[in-house]
Parts: C-alpha cells; sequence; structure tokens
C-alpha cells in the first residue's frame, strides 16, 4: 500500500482505526495504510470491513468485530492487534453516532442521550484506556480520537451529540496529562460538517445541498480529517499531546450574521 514515490511517514507502525469500515474512517483506514502502516479495522459492520481488508490486501490491513460500547469486544480488539503485529503504536478513536434532530431538550429522551454518550464517549474511554495498557510497557504511541466543531461550540447538532464531543476533548486532555510521562501523545481532531450519510441524514440534505464554509470554493472532505490524523499519527507531531486539531476553514471563529466583514454565504 505504501506508494514508492511517498516518503512512508508511517512505515513500520502499527494501527487500529475503530469505525474504519466506511466514511471518515475508511478513508483514515486507507491513508494511513497509504502511508506504511499496518492497520486493524474495528467495526460493527463486518462484510463492509472485510471487503475493504481484500480491496487493500489482507497483508496490510485487517478486520476484527468490535462493538466499542462492549470492554471486552475493545479489550479484545487490541489484544488481537498485538497477536498479530507485536505492537500498537496508533490508536484512532473514530466509532460514533449521532441521534434524531429533536431541538427541543423537552423532546429528548434519557434514553436516547445515554446510547449517544455511550458510544460516542465511553467508547472513546474503553479505546483510550485498552491502547494506553500496551502503550505504556513500551513508552510510546499516539491516540487520536475524532470530535466534532461541536466540541467548542453550541447550536450544531443534538443535545446528546454536543455533549458528548465536549467530553471527549476533556477525556483527551486528562489522558494526555497522564500519559506524557510515558512519551504517549493523546489528541483529537475536530472536523466540520462533512456530507456523510449520517450528517446528511441529521441535517436533512441531501447530496447536492451546501453548508456555509469561511474558506470560498473548498469543501470539507474525509480525506482532510485523513491528512489531520496521518499528522498526528506520524512522528511530525512528535511534540503535540493535549491538542484538538479543529479542521473547519474557520468556521468557528466567524459569526457570519455579525461582524466587521461582509461575509455572504
Amino acid at each position: 500500500m505504501a506508494s514508492s514515490t511517498l516518503k512512508a511517514r508511517l512505515e513500520n507502525k502499527v494501527a487500529i482505526v475503530t469505525g474504519g469500515a466506511q466514511g471518515i474512517g475508511e478513508s483514515m483506514a486507507r491513508t494511513l495504510a497509504k502511508h506504511g502502516a499496518k492497520v486493524v479495522i474495528a467495526d460493527l459492520k463486518d462484510d463492509l470491513g472485510e471487503s475493504l481488508c481484500q480491496e487493500l490486501g489482507p497483508e496490510f490491513v485487517s478486520f476484527v468485530h468490535c462493538d466499542v460500547t462492549i470492554e471486552t469486544d475493545v479489550e479484545n480488539a487490541i489484544n488481537t492487534t498485538i497477536t498479530r503485529h507485536g505492537k500498537l503504536d496508533i490508536m484512532v478513536n473514530n466509532a460514533g453516532i449521532i441521534d434524531e434532530s429533536k431541538l427541543s431538550i423537552l423532546e429528548n429522551d434519557k434514553a436516547d442521550f445515554e446510547r449517544v454518550v455511550n458510544v460516542n464517549l465511553t467508547g472513546v474511554f474503553l479505546g483510550t484506556k485498552h491502547a494506553a495498557r500496551v502503550m505504556i510497557p513500551n513508552c510510546r504511541g499516539s491516540i487520536i480520537t475524532t470530535a466534532s466543531v461541536c466540541s467548542v461550540m453550541g447550536g450544531i447538532a443534538s443535545h446528546a451529540y454536543t455533549s458528548s464531543k465536549h467530553g471527549v476533548v476533556g477525556l483527551t486532555k486528562n489522558a494526555a496529562a497522564e500519559l506524557g510521562k510515558y512519551q504517549i501523545r493523546v489528541n483529537c481532531v475536530s472536523p466540520y460538517v462533512i456530507p456523510t450519510s449520517l450528517a446528511l441524514k441529521f441535517f436533512k440534505m441531501d447530496e447536492n445541498s451546501t453548508v456555509f464554509s469561511n474558506l470560498k470554493g473548498k469543501t470539507l472532505g474525509p480525506q482532510d480529517i485523513a491528512n489531520a490524523v496521518l499528522f498526528l499519527a506520524s512522528d511530525e507531531s512528535e511534540y503535540i499531546s493535549g491538542h484538538n486539531l479543529v479542521v473547519d476553514g474557520g468556521y468557528t471563529v466567524l459569526n457570519p450574521a455579525f461582524g466587521l466583514f461582509d461575509w455572504k454565504p
């Protein structure tokens, strides 16, 4: 998978990508493998995961069934990776869900709130915990979590999703504070709206819909997030830890309805 025309930025590294069978996670898995990493996809979607492994080459990418809300599944994914490759260098906590777009908190159900938090936050906790378990003895590693612009501002998504992504950033900072003494870096990436099937359904958009962008003529795609993860996974970011890398084209620094600049979407 590593291109002969590209420097293998992740040569001899081993990575796990949760939720890596499709969407943004698939782009991450492809990109990490392209740059030399052995990648293990941990996902619930067995058929998609196995198909991607066959496409990219089972010698480069493998699959393990994993529900990130079940600790034994996460533990098994980590242990399987160690058995196959002998180590874990990169843990990407990417698996996530979103609930229905119910704007009134009065319409939000406790069960739905807990379901989203269980996947998006508890799942990240379990992934971080068990990655740290095998990284600490080797005193190295990079743990990366997919957060969201909802982690730094409100009013974009549901109460449950926004709460879970704020929690992810807090967990990232706390884990970075603890694990730095073991030379383990912990960061997260916060994307703006990407037109995935999940996002299109939530925002009730179709594939031709557009969202406001501060970068005129630019459209955010899964590859942009994969590139950010690649940077945080590589040695190029060896002194970056506890950071929330916001990939939004400047969206979160601008209020288009009020300000000094005449900007019309």
